[in-house]
């Protein structure tokens, strides 16, 4: 096992159901890690636990949405009754519901991003951040340690076409981390965030072939990533080797930004 100084540190992976928060989950339960994954979808998570297991970690599931916050107040608690403490937050979880700001065809408005694709993907990919968040650091002050990682985009810093919403809160969770690691740099809780670029989910891959092959050709390394590309992003950020790495955007794109 790598010297990361993980081993046994307590992780929460929002989102770890599929795509990269489960392979954010597996990475850290390689380590050794106690693992509460967090996910909407409670689906299929005896099987989760078990391979997180089979690999090494002590892992709890547990179904949050992180919009509530009676919820995830509920569900952190759990971690420390069980383990005393929350080393680690991943803030993974979340959504697209994608349209044109304002879409204009023959002199008309032909169509809106509507109220409720706004609003929606605003509470589970910013709000549901904050709520998580802010229920998890009082733990850290007390510890007098702790990471927050939170899931940006590379659209979060170049903005994407049909993506008002989603932009919008990948670059609010880039605001939420460079105001909270100076806030709470002074209990040495760190917090950073990590901005993919094309990942190969379950979701991309579903995309027709066109799409795809554009995706590849706007990055220079000459494909897409893949889920744990970014999870060990993760686990680097978290460990023991990046301790002096705070307030900042890593991008895990290939290259992306010098593609566009």
């Amino acid at each position: 096992m790598k010297a990361t100084g993980l081993r046994d540190k307590v992780v929460i992976v929002t989102g770890a159901a599929a795509g990269i928060g489960l392979a954010t989950a597996r990475a850290f339960a390689s380590e050794g890690c106690r693992v509460a994954a967090w996910d909407v979808n409670g689906a299929g998570q005896e099987e989760l636990v078990r391979e997180l297991s089979s690999l090494g970690g002590e892992p709890l599931f547990r179904k949050v949405s992180v919009f509530d916050a009676a919820g995830v107040g509920s569900a952190v608690e759990e971690v420390v009754k069980r383990w005393s403490a929350v080393d680690v937050l991943i803030n993974n979880a979340g959504i697209t519901r994608d349209a044109q700001f304002v879409k204009w065809k023959d002199g008309a408005v032909a169509g809106t991003m509507t109220d409720d694709a706004f609003d929606s993907v605003i509470s589970v990919n910013l709000k549901g951040v904050f709520l998580c968040s802010r229920a998890v650091v009082p733990h850290m002050i007390r510890k007098g340690s702790g990471v927050i990682l939170n899931a940006s985009s590379v659209v979060g810093l170049y903005g994407n076409f049909g993506q008002t919403n989603y932009a919008a809160t990948k670059a609010g969770v880039i605001a939420f981390a460079r105001t909270w690691s100076r806030e709470l740099a002074k209990y040495n809780i760190r917090v950073n965030a990590v901005a993919p670029g094309f990942i190969a989910t379950e979701m991309v891959q579903k995309m027709p072939e066109k799409v795809v092959q554009t995706m590849v050709s706007h990055t220079p390394l000459g494909r897409m990533g893949k889920p744990e590309d970014v999870a060990e992003a993760y686990v680097w950020l978290a460990s023991d080797a990046a301790s002096f790495i705070t307030g900042t955007v890593l991008s895990v794109d290939g290259g992306l930004v010098l593609g566009t």
